[in-house]
């Protein structure tokens, strides 16, 4: 392996390596992504990629909206404030509390539960727009089963209801933001010629137009908060329902206040809402990367089947490189990347693919090399979060199985034999480092006049919790109580509803001011005429993304051996579909098969099928195969949100379900691939 990337960096350079990550693992220091980009700043950099596939839409249009990422990954207001001050909490996305079971890097605090039933008993309404009615969990919820990726159109119903009925405050307008004229313009249809009513709303989004006027005069009666889920902006356009959220906030008049406003991700993870301290963690410091070229991270498909192809990105045109090698640790591109048959094309353009794994995924299934690494379980580390007020001691429970080594202790093997160990290790082994770090981010926060024992008491006690603040912060209060004082990193120093600088790119599929695009697939398409179902693929119930799909919690949960898709009891009675049934799902980009499960608990129109059940195609070797198991991947669609974003579409997908005739083929994706030992 040394060799052969001595021989790409030499032969085409570093900017013919793409090295990539996923999820976060648990540990600050055995972080897949964090050793990952160590080794190969040191080796002398690789292409990189921007945004993610949780909120990728997000990373883009915030800052230029809002100035910042806080709304979305820092701390926004919180329970405790929501408890006391909000009268109604409208969730666009839902609110699903399986989603509390995990968070980046790990769960300490597992409180999300206990916080729901608070403010559910404190008396605090809610309505769950989804087409999924348990997204709104035992919060009594008013269910408004929304056709899905159709937000946008109902946001802009509520904005008519509450422009023509004189309910927004033009003060605030004035004061915190700027562009609300041109916006206004579009909402009443003078720029356009199509008034945004919550009568047009209402044909969109099949939410009757009372319901959405009804709904404005509520919002516009009380304290207020508008919550969007991480899964909304993961459709085409998925800029749009969050510019379009913050404007509706705007037009309401209580961002700044306790319990009014708006934010980004409440239930989609667990931190998301919890009172905590701001502080650092501890992190393995990754160096710098002399490469320049990124990719948005969605479009990886792309670039390895387009090198020198040239797309727009949030006011860049980028150049693919062309890519001869691809490492990939601590992540799984056929779980999160849509449209795998597409993806297996280009996975067999670089000449080498290098997987770290401790199972054989598809992705270590289909590379080149396959290091066999640890799991959490075999080696020591510190599990700490920003969005968690826990630390705690991540301790060996057994030795490394078979040959797997620990992804630092790989990455050093290679950096001795490419000439640069020291500078990798920096001479620490992994108790060295722990300390290190440890005591680094220790020295941090008492400078913050935050105490914490030593490294040896910490690990003694196995864990450290910091105190919940008497006072939590609510979102953009500072703002509020003094622009001039505390502006907004923006160019006009507020909320931008209009933003010129979004204008000046000249995107067709994204506009200067939020807007309404017709999606590239929904429930309002002709396309519905041979595909007429629209897929919704959610977190998993019994996993992390597709992370031990292998174990029995996962394996129990599945139908005939397959992964669950819920239909409507009218859907199913229309194709001769009965309960436990194992159905065949497809489109024009593939087909998986799946266990039936009947509910009402889903609209007509659609269905779900979570995220993560492994890869088994029915035949390996052949890109649009049959998937055994039920992968919604093969169904998704590869295309960015928009020309801003780039981001993933996941949720933005029509598909068509029938019974699966003959003999049901044998699930085979867990079972070990036949291997050879080397004489």
């Amino acid at each position: 392996l040394a060799k052969e990337l001595k021989r790409v960096k030499d032969t085409h350079g570093n900017q013919a390596m793409y090295a990539s990550s996923g999820w976060g693992s648990a540990g600050c220091f055995h972080s897949a992504d964090g050793q990952l980009q160590r080794f190969f700043n040191c080796f002398g950099g690789f292409v990189r990629q921007v945004t993610n596939y949780s909120f990728g839409a997000a990373t883009v249009i915030l800052p230029r909206i809002l100035g910042t990422m806080e709304p979305v990954v820092g701390q926004i207001t919180s329970w405790p404030t929501i408890a006391q001050h909000t009268d109604l909490m409208i969730l666009f996305g839902g609110m699903s509390p399986k989603n509390a079971q995990v968070n980046k890097d790990g769960v300490g605090a597992h409180d999300s539960p206990d916080w729901l039933k608070r403010v559910r008993d404190a008396g605090v309404e809610f309505v769950c727009v989804s087409p999924l009615r348990d997204d709104g969990g035992e919060l009594n919820a008013d269910w408004l089963p929304i056709r899905p990726s159709t937000d946008t159109a109902m946001m802009l119903g509520l904005m008519h209801t509450l422009v023509t009925e004189d309910l927004y405050d033009a003060d605030f307008l004035s004061r915190y933001c700027v562009g609300f004229e041109r916006f206004r313009d579009y909402v009443m249809g003078e720029t356009d010629g199509v008034a945004k009513t919550a009568d047009w709303a209402s044909q969109i989004t099949e939410i009757d137009a009372l319901t959405i006027r009804t709904l404005a005069r509520r919002m516009a009666a009380g304290r207020t908060m508008v919550a969007v889920s991480w899964s909304v902006q993961r459709a085409d356009h998925g800029e749009q329902p969050y510019w379009m959220a913050a404007t509706l906030a705007a037009m309401l008049g209580q961002i700044g206040l306790p319990g009014g406003g708006f934010g980004y991700g409440y239930g989609s993870s667990n931190g998301r809402g919890m009172p905590k301290m701001a502080m650092p963690s501890p992190k393995l410091p990754t160096g710098n990367n002399p490469v320049e070229a990124f990719i948005p991270v969605a479009r990886v498909t792309d670039m390895l089947l387009n090198p020198g192809a040239k797309i727009d990105f949030n006011g860049q045109e980028l150049t693919y490189p062309d890519i001869h090698l691809v490492y990939w640790c601590g992540g799984n591109a056929f779980h999160k990347q849509q449209d795998i048959n597409k993806l297996l094309q280009g996975w067999r353009k670089p000449d080498t693919i290098v997987v770290h794994e401790p199972w054989w995924t598809a992705a270590a299934r289909r590379a080149d090399i396959v290091l066999p690494c640890t799991t959490t379980l075999e080696r020591n580390d510190i599990g700490a979060v920003s969005s968690d007020r826990f630390w705690y001691a991540m301790r060996q429970a057994i030795p490394p199985v078979g040959e797997a080594r620990t992804d630092h202790d790989i990455y050093a093997a290679l950096a001795e034999r490419l000439g640069f160990r020291d500078a990798f290790t920096e001479g620490r082994n992994e108790d060295a480092w722990l300390r290190h770090l440890y005591e680094e981010t220790r020295q941090k926060l008492g400078e913050l006049d935050m105490e914490l024992p030593g490294f040896d008491r910490f690990w003694e006690n196995g864990h450290f919790e910091f105190p919940i603040p008497e006072d939590p912060p609510v979102l953009f209060e500072k703002f509020r109580e003094d622009p001039d004082a505390n502006p907004l990193k923006t160019p006009s120093g507020k909320i931008e509803i209009f933003s010129e600088t979004i204008d000046s790119f000249g995107y067709d599929d994204c506009l200067g001011h939020p807007a309404w695009f017709e999606p590239a697939e929904w429930l309002g398409s002709e396309k519905t005429k041979q595909h007429p179902l629209h897929l919704i693929s959610n977190q998993p119930r019994t996993r992390l993304h597709s992370q031990l799909d292998v174990g029995v919690i996962s394996r129990g949960s599945k139908i005939s051996g397959r992964e669950p898709v819920w239909i409507n009891p009218q859907d199913a009675e229309a194709r001769g579909i009965l309960e436990g049934d194992v159905v065949r799902i497809f489109n024009d980009r593939g087909a998986c098969l799946a266990g039936a499960f009947v509910t009402p608990e889903i609209r007509p129109g659609v269905v779900q099928l979570s995220t993560g059940s492994w890869y088994d195609p029915l035949d390996p070797s052949a890109a649009g195969s049959l998937d055994k198991h039920g992968n919604p991947n093969v169904l998704t669609m590869d295309k960015g949100t928009s020309k801003l974003a780039q981001s993933s579409i996941a949720q933005t997908a029509l598909v068509e379900i029938e019974p699966y005739e003959g003999l049901v083929p044998e699930i085979t994706v867990f079972a070990p691939p036949v291997t050879s030992r080397a004489t």
